[in-house]
């Protein structure tokens, strides 16, 4: 029970030790303690702005990054529709080419047809020439071995010529 009520005498030497621990440390240790106190709290702070900082670059960068990416977004979809346009230039170009160079051949063709045909028509027509001068030459041959034939066939001939 000594604990619960305390003598005069264990309260007087407790204070007087109370006071001499206070003093030393006050004198020894309270300077160095409050100075890494407040270099801890300027620490705490400096932490503190320094990650708002970097927070607030973050964001920044953040922000350029999508910037960025927008462009490049942009400027694929530019460079897709770019060649898009390429592509289908030359296709249509080609198709054109090819319009024209197959107009070329089929009238280059239609001309050697043409012509073949104009050669065939000749040929057909000096083959023809050919057999009716055959034919004529054996006929007068028949009819110039008979005079009064002849005379008679020269007469139908110019009943003929009269009459057209």
């Amino acid at each position: 029970m000594e604990l619960l009520l305390p003598s005069l005498g264990l309260i007087f030497w407790t204070l007087l030790a109370f006071i001499i621990v206070f003093l030393v440390l006050k004198k020894f240790a309270w300077k160095p303690i409050l100075n890494s106190l407040d270099e801890r709290e300027k620490g705490i702070a400096d932490s503190l702005s320094t990650a708002e900082r970097v927070r607030a670059e973050m964001t920044q960068l953040q922000n350029e990054n999508e910037i960025l990416l927008a462009q490049a977004r942009e400027e694929r979809g530019a460079m897709l529709k770019e060649a898009r346009e390429i592509k289908e230039k030359i296709i249509t170009d080609a198709k054109e080419q090819a319009k024209v160079e197959a107009s070329k051949i089929i009238n280059e063709a239609q001309l050697a047809i043409q012509t073949q045909k104009m050669a065939a028509i000749t040929d057909v027509k000096n083959q023809i020439g050919k057999m009716v001068i055959e034919v004529s030459e054996k006929i007068l041959k028949r009819e110039l071995q008979d005079k009064p034939a002849q005379e008679k066939h020269i007469a139908q001939l110019v009943e003929g010529v009269k009459l057209n």
